[in-house]
């Protein structure tokens, strides 16, 4: 699976957690979740849960501590089906 296909998956799960001000549409690769997209801390483990099941990796609290980006999302996972 491509990085686009991940992103276009990522981009699904994050949707669900936007708030009502915030648009499908301002996600993009280098959107932080905290800062631009708006996502509360609550939800970003949801994401991060998210990702887990989708992907099916594990991910670690040092892992969640790097994922302020969309990129650095990607980058993780990418990581971790790697290293399966």
């Amino acid at each position: 699976m491509g990085n686009d296909a991940k992103y276009e998956q990522l981009k699904d799960i994050i949707k669900i957690y936007l708030p009502e001000d915030v648009s499908v549409d301002h996600i993009t690769p280098e959107s932080n979740f905290l800062e631009e997209l708006n996502i509360n801390s609550a939800n970003l483990i949801d994401i991060v849960l998210d990702v887990e099941d989708v992907f099916d990796i594990q991910l670690e609290n040092e892992d969640m501590d790097q994922m302020q980006t969309v990129n650095d999302a990607i980058e993780i996972i990418n990581k971790k089906i790697s290293d399966k």
